[in-house]
């Protein structure tokens, strides 16, 4: 998801930093997204306004916890899908959300729901049948959305504001269904949901 995104935002012109805990690893990442993508070790000091978390659910609650302090003022984009696999049951309790659960380990960041619903393979492509990507969004700060919003559409995909931060288990449920149509798609993940007129 890192380069799916990366691929989007590279696209609309944006300063990108990839933080990985194994800077080799960001660093190659970086490259491949294209010189002016820059990386950083994850720990270091984050000048970024938008941090968009591409983890699994249990990395960025480790994530979190550990380094939630570098996150204070920030936008925070939570892309996961809170799924246990092996269950394919959603981690957190009916009434929260895994967006919800993050956004009360760092309360002093801007925390958003979003890019869960799109999967890296059509984030690199930036269309699914010639049609662009759209990408939902919940949260509570609209002035946080309203910039998170004006970055999903200037790298050429649609974005729609679905409402505060508790909507975010709408999301995890809608992705939880598109990942498992998948196989009865056959599996090539290059799928999308789309709201069509």
């Amino acid at each position: 998801m890192a380069n799916g995104i990366g691929t989007r935002l590279v696209s609309g012109n944006h300063n990108l930093v990839i933080y990985d805990r194994d800077l080799q690893k960001a660093a190659t990442l970086a490259k491949k997204l294209g010189a002016v993508v820059k990386s950083k070790s994850l720990g270091d000091e984050i000048d970024e306004e938008v941090v968009i978390l591409a983890l699994p659910y249990n990395a960025t609650l480790e994530v979190v916890e550990k380094d939630g302090n570098l996150f204070k003022g920030k936008v925070v984009v939570d892309i996961s899908n809170p799924l246990d696999f092996e269950t394919f049951k959603l981690i957190p309790k009916p009434g929260t959300s895994g967006a919800q659960e993050i956004a009360k380990l760092i309360p002093d960041s801007k925390v958003l729901k979003a890019f869960n619903t799109t999967f890296a393979g059509t984030l690199v492509k930036g269309e699914v049948d010639g049609k662009k990507l759209d990408v939902f969004i919940a949260g509570d700060n609209e002035d946080a959305k309203k910039t998170l919003t004006e970055i999903i559409e200037s790298s050429g995909l649609r974005a729609f504001d679905i409402g505060p931060l508790e909507s975010a288990y709408v999301l995890e449920e809608l992705g939880r269904l598109h990942i498992s149509l998948q196989n009865k798609l056959g599996n090539t993940w290059m799928t999308a949901v789309k709201i069509l007129p």
